[in-house]
């Protein structure tokens, strides 16, 4: 009996500014997450490169000061949509939150983009860290933990929504006049603490059954749904040791829940910065971090420690601070970071302004490629959710050199060998009801 050599899943985090807070100011740059023929060129080259997916974040409010990526951008589901119909094979990630949404109107968001695509839907599940986002609601910001209970019921009744009707409940008959079966529909008749929805959705099942879940918060909570629910799971380590022990720690979990741990694929996030030597690589780098005003990366930093840092002096180390409620597991990835690496509150905010707490890769096509390899069969990861600098350049020099080099050596596919985002997974499609 031969088995099929595991290989590495790679997504496109597409952020239409670039993922550096000055990505946008290079020279070569075509910035704008509301430029939809730069986001349509390089998906369709992620897709050329055989990716498994493209991933949209998201968030719910806008400010001069934010990320350039996030100040104006497209709802991610209308643009996903779009994108389906110029792309045939790579799947199509989106964010939604569970703290300002309903479970209807999501279940039938992504089973509707399920249908369009063909198979290739993702739900990022996302609770909605900032409070301000309330601001924008009629409704108050739940605390972190209640967010994850809120989360664990709407994910439960969503998946069930999408389990309202079976395979080959639409039989079309003309001859007896029955355009659905009666024996062949649920009705979810579910009442909560938090939701109520009696079902069923409006809409066949999906080509997938479920479109793929995606879930990205490192925290206890999330990372016990995450074991309990998701297919791939979206985290940021800084070493290899960081993230050999998230992923340990999460299969472990997954296992704990009665699920095979090798059903789900923990894909850190990693941004390549690429040169023909490290010397080159570095120059980059340098050039980027010399276009980024602090006074833009800053409020990038004290999102994620969910503390203002304007009393301290900027070049001096970042102070012991309360636990936040908003992103607790990166505030404590990155006061790791600054303790590790002895870093002043202005060198972590350039890190913060490049990746945001990712990994950074500096080097060559095979500095990068070794890296992931490294993580890859260290049991560190099952792939990678790439972020590109600055768009289109910092893309299509990563499939240019770096794809090829995994292709070469058996880590990375040379062909897509499925249809649907499950496929490219290689997981199996669930039966009403699972």
């Amino acid at each position: 009996m031969t088995t099929t050599p595991r290989q590495m899943h790679l997504g496109l985090f597409l952020q239409g500014a670039g993922h550096h807070v000055a990505g946008w100011r290079h020279p070569r740059a075509e910035a704008g997450s509301e430029n939809f023929d730069l986001l349509r060129r390089v998906t369709q080259m992620a897709e050329d490169a055989k990716f498994d997916m493209v991933f949209l974040a998201d968030g719910l409010t806008s400010a001069v000061d934010a990320h350039p990526s996030m100040i104006a951008r497209f709802e991610p589901l209308t643009l996903l949509s779009a994108l389906a119909m110029v792309t045939t094979r790579i799947g199509l990630a989106a964010t939604s939150s569970t703290t300002y949404g309903e479970p209807y109107h999501t279940a039938r968001a992504f089973a509707s983009l399920d249908h369009l695509s063909g198979g290739r839907a993702a739900w990022n599940i996302v609770t909605t860290s900032y409070g301000r986002t309330a601001n924008n609601f009629s409704k108050e910001h739940p605390a972190h933990d209640e967010r994850y209970a809120v989360a664990e019921e709407f994910v439960d009744v969503v998946c069930g929504l999408w389990d309202s009707w079976d395979d080959d409940a639409f039989v079309k008959d003309k001859a007896r006049g029955v355009y659905a079966d009666p024996a062949k529909v649920r009705v979810l008749d579910h009442v909560g603490r938090y939701f109520r929805a009696k079902g069923p959705l409006n809409i066949p099942r999906s080509p997938q059954g479920h479109p793929i879940l995606i879930q990205a918060g490192s925290s206890g909570p999330g990372q016990d749904l995450a074991a309990r629910r998701a297919d791939v799971v979206f985290t940021a380590q800084q070493t290899i040791e960081e993230a050999q022990k998230f992923y340990a720690s999460l299969r472990q979990r997954v296992a704990g829940f009665g699920r095979d741990p090798s059903t789900v694929a923990v894909m850190p996030g990693i941004l390549p910065v690429i040169g023909r030597t490290r010397e080159e690589a570095s120059a980059k780098l340098i050039e980027l971090d010399q276009w980024t005003d602090i006074a833009s990366a800053m409020p990038l930093l004290e999102e994620r420690v969910g503390h203002s840092l304007a009393p301290y002096d900027l070049d001096g180390p970042l102070p012991d601070l309360p636990l936040s409620d908003q992103l607790r597991s990166r505030a404590e990835l990155l006061t790791e970071l600054a303790r590790r690496e002895n870093l002043t509150i202005r060198q972590l905010a350039l890190r913060v302004a490049a990746g945001r707490g990712h990994h950074m890769i500096v080097g060559t096509a095979a500095n990068i490629a070794d890296r992931m390899q490294a993580w890859f069969e260290g049991g560190a990861a099952d792939g990678f959710n790439v972020m590109p600098p600055f768009f289109p350049d910092g893309l299509s020099d990563f499939v240019r050199e770096v794809v090829p080099l995994l292709q070469e050596r058996g880590l990375f596919r040379t062909e897509y060998t499925g249809t649907t985002l499950r496929a490219h997974l290689g997981l199996p499609r669930p039966l009403p009801g699972c």
